[in-house]
């Protein structure tokens, strides 16, 4: 596994030739387009060659600004094999956002995706003084007229297959020179509370995740499919795509976020990484369908659950088999109940699903193994190859975010804080060498900023993310990130971000599951005429006060929300409100949400 990311190609090309490598479903077409191993070697050699046609250095930057598609792919391992470095940048990234990485990483070339992707990069052309190029992947994208600098991928490809002999020797001359110090991929940080910080992590962090996920994950294998929906820009994604390549294991690559569920029906995908919030609205969609069940249904459904949590986390979860008897009602409620239910979703064939990125629920971690959904939590960062923790095969414990995977090391620093030392952990960040001195202890262990201890099995309990944890005027420290997580259990409830920072108690601003709710205001005949009507509605607000008042049960009297507010829209990215990877930029909502805030605390 020396140079993983440079021989990858070539090796299973070698190995699988015109096997599917992955797939990929194109804008107005339901047909998935396969990639077999032997194209993908030859596109990836050509966007070699045709890299080092336009002059790219070993170790230069390449900025990659699109959403999911096979061209990223291509791109990346046509870099590797050129030691070059592909830098992804969220495909929502605003135009001031792609100008500050592609001037902090200093990128000449920027291959951009959409449309959008080419007037972002094009309108910020002249304050990057490093950029002199764009290659656009999608054939459809309009060139301004006085646009001398663009390229079509078409013709980017085209010139590195008309490459002459000597361009190729150069090319082979450095995938044999690359060394497992070098640069893999800039990762920049979401930068919730500043500026993002670019990550860097060498070739030997991804040749370490890949042989630690072969060690830990070993009932995947040649047969599984991918289905691979988060972006590639995402190091979760990103090192996860590339580990199941490293496996054989085909890839079906959903372009658009908000088609993941049609995908899932048609691929059938065996495992996938997903974040949280994606299971949280599964879970959400299935409670509700058991809510309006009655009779016989609702019995069986209800008996189902008693079983399959018996046998699977009673048994199956720690390994033992279970008693005869037992395992037969299973199989009948699993074959009656819990195999529709999964195949309506998409994932019938299912072997296992990591996710991780977020807090998910123990609630919605026991319902999915107890209806046969394999989850796997883990936990990692962008500074450590998105590789820490997670689930193993059998003994792991709910509550938990899994055991330490091997190689990593895990000790608990002051204030809990979880610190990490290991092959997967960054160099440090891109020229930054005073948060790169921030973001290690003296002996060398990376600062992970979260929270945790390690339980009595040795798996790692996460509390909090240090910096978001507040401390209310009465001297009670909350925890919002785990408020919150319960919060997002519900079918009702979208996104929610906890308030009470030096204030009296706690409360929250809430964003509903608009669908949802107009769905219940129909119901029940609560006349609005638009989505301010509809949260100011006493009926619906005293709806969500029920419900969080039933979430928040065991929760100390102080950490529970005595008011919250209803908002008419969602958080955005394009607000400020969410970064790229979703997560709540807390500071920003404090700002924008000021009154209602205040008319929380007022007297």
């Amino acid at each position: 596994m020396l140079n993983i990311l440079t021989k990858l190609v070539a090796t299973n090309a070698a190995r699988y030739g015109e096997r599917e490598a992955f797939s990929c479903q194109y804008p107005g077409s339901d047909e998935w387009v396969p990639t077999s191993w032997n194209e993908l070697r030859r596109q990836s050699e050509a966007a070699a060659c045709a890299l080092e046609t336009l002059g790219v250095e070993p170790q230069e930057m390449l900025a990659i600004f699109a959403s999911n598609c096979p061209e990223i792919l291509v791109t990346d391992f046509g870099a590797y094999a050129n030691r070059a470095v592909p830098v992804s940048i969220y495909s929502t990234s605003s135009p001031e956002q792609v100008s500050y990485i592609v001037r902090d990483a200093g990128a000449r070339i920027i291959f951009v995706g959409e449309q959008r992707h080419y007037d972002a990069a094009r309108s910020i052309a002249a304050e990057c003084p490093t950029l002199e190029r764009i290659v656009c992947f999608d054939p459809e994208v309009s060139i301004d007229a006085d646009d001398a600098t663009t390229m079509r991928w078409a013709d980017f490809i085209a010139l590195g297959e008309a490459a002459s002999q000597m361009c190729r020797e150069a090319v082979a001359a450095r995938r044999e020179a690359a060394t497992p110090d070098d640069i893999f991929t800039l990762i920049y940080t979401s930068g919730t509370t500043g500026e993002p910080k670019g990550a860097v992590l060498p070739r030997s962090c991804m040749n370490a995740a890949v042989r630690i996920h072969t060690e830990r994950l070993t009932m995947l294998s040649d047969s599984d499919t991918s289905l691979c929906f988060l972006p590639l820009s995402h190091i979760f994604e990103k090192a996860w795509t590339y580990f199941c390549l490293f496996m054989g294991i085909r890839v079906a690559i959903n372009r658009d976020p908000r088609e993941v569920q049609h995908s899932l029906r048609q691929v059938r995908p065996t495992c996938m990484c997903s974040v949280p919030r994606f299971w949280e609205k599964v879970y959400a969609g299935v409670q509700d369908k058991i809510g309006a069940m009655t009779g016989i249904t609702r019995w069986m459904v209800d008996r189902a659950l008693r079983v399959g949590a018996r046998r699977n986390l009673h048994y199956a979860r720690l390994g033992r088999k279970a008693p005869w008897m037992l395992e037969s009602q299973y199989r009948f409620f699993d074959k009656k109940v819990f195999a529709p239910m999964r195949r309506v979703i998409g994932i019938d064939n299912g072997n296992i699903f990591p996710t991780a990125g977020a807090p998910l629920s123990d609630n919605i971690v026991e319902f999915l193994h107890t209806c046969g959904i394999n989850i796997v939590v883990g936990y990692g960062l962008s500074e450590t190859t998105a590789t820490v923790s997670c689930y193993p095969a059998t003994g792991w414990e709910v509550g938990t975010v899994g055991t330490v995977m091997p190689d990593v090391q895990v000790r608990i620093g002051e204030q809990d804080e979880i610190l990490v030392k290991g092959p997967t952990v960054m160099r440090g960040y891109y020229n930054r060498p005073e948060d790169t001195a921030k973001a290690f202890t003296p002996d060398g262990w990376f600062r992970t900023g979260d929270a945790g201890r390690i339980d009595e099995s040795g798996a790692i309990v996460l509390t909090e993310r240090i910096k978001d944890l507040f401390k209310t005027s009465n001297g009670k420290y909350i925890a919002p990130q785990a408020i919150e997580t319960r919060l997002g259990e519900d079918r009702y409830i979208e996104q929610v971000a906890v308030i009470g920072d030096r204030r009296k108690y706690v409360s929250a601003i809430i964003v509903p599951a608009f669908e949802a709710l107009k769905e219940y205001a129909r119901k029940h005949k609560i006349k609005f005429n638009n989505l301010e009507e509809l949260v100011q509605n006493g009926e619906i607000r005293n709806l969500i006060a029920e419900r969080i008042e039933r979430l928040q049960k065991g929760l100390a009297g102080f950490e529970k929300i005595k008011k919250f507010t209803l908002l008419p829209r969602e958080f955005s990215i394009e607000t400020g409100e969410l970064t790229n990877t979703l997560k709540l930029r807390r500071a920003i909502i404090n700002a924008l949400y000021a009154d209602q805030i205040e008319a929380m605390y007022a007297v």
